[in-house]
């Protein structure tokens, strides 16, 4: 069970607007610039995942290489479910035992002493469910109470209602915006984040090291933009 006096000083719960729009591409790359820029402890935790066998690096094998824990320590063992689908689907697909979000958060542990900084990946997007008992990631937000959430977004066609429906679900939770696989030269990419910067009272970043300002001050605030509107894209698109 998670231990109070072990939770990190900062929590980020990575989060997105439905699957394959890249949570662990740019967990990985924060996470490398909260150790290497910021010099901080970092620990990543996934409290289940799903995946296709001989496919390369499971989510938590990635994020164990960046943080440089075990992976079984990322994702309990028994939270490992070799089939492309939702945890909770492939679990009962397997037939294994069926689980509830309180199992997740209970099974996860923070290594002592205390990490600068706690990364947690969910499954999916915001409102897929990721626990029998039909939890998603908005209950996981309540279970864990994330000093941020970091809300992860395709730049491309049809990623403003996809945001916009996901802020509603999170509302009232400090939440930045990232858009993955920006392409400065594309532009609906420039279209897109300029809409959502001037529309919606949430910060819009491409940049890793926007986000883990962000987590840094565990804040969703506008500043982190300030001065890093061209500046490079996470991810090429």
């Amino acid at each position: 069970m998670a231990d109070a006096r072990t939770r990190p000083a900062r929590v980020a719960l990575i989060a997105g607007t439905g699957t394959e729009v890249g949570k662990t591409w740019i967990a990985v790359r924060v996470i490398e610039r909260l150790r290497a820029d910021a010099g901080l402890r970092v620990a990543a935790r996934k409290p289940a995942q799903s995946f296709l066998t001989g496919e390369g690096p499971t989510d938590a094998e990635l994020l164990a290489a960046a943080t440089g824990e075990r992976p079984h320590d990322v994702c309990a063992p028994q939270r490992w479910y070799p089939l492309p689908m939702a945890p909770l689907m492939a679990a009962d697909a397997l037939g294994r035992a069926p689980f509830t979000l309180a199992d997740l958060v209970a099974e996860l542990s923070w290594p002592a002493p205390a990490a600068d900084v706690g990364v947690v990946e969910s499954a999916g997007g915001v409102r897929s469910p990721i626990s029998a008992d039909g939890g998603d990631t908005v209950d996981l937000a309540d279970a864990l109470t994330p000093d941020l959430v970091v809300l992860v977004a395709d730049a491309g066609l049809g990623t403003i209602n996809a945001v916009r429906l996901c802020l509603d679900a999170l509302a009232q939770r400090p939440t930045v915006v990232v858009l993955n696989r920006y392409d400065h030269t594309d532009d609906l990419h420039r279209r897109n984040r300029t809409w959502l910067t001037d529309t919606l009272a949430q910060p819009v970043l491409i940049d890793s090291a926007d986000v883990a300002a962000a987590i840094q001050s565990g804040s969703g605030a506008r500043q982190a933009l300030t001065g890093r509107r061209h500046s490079r894209a996470i991810r090429p698109g």
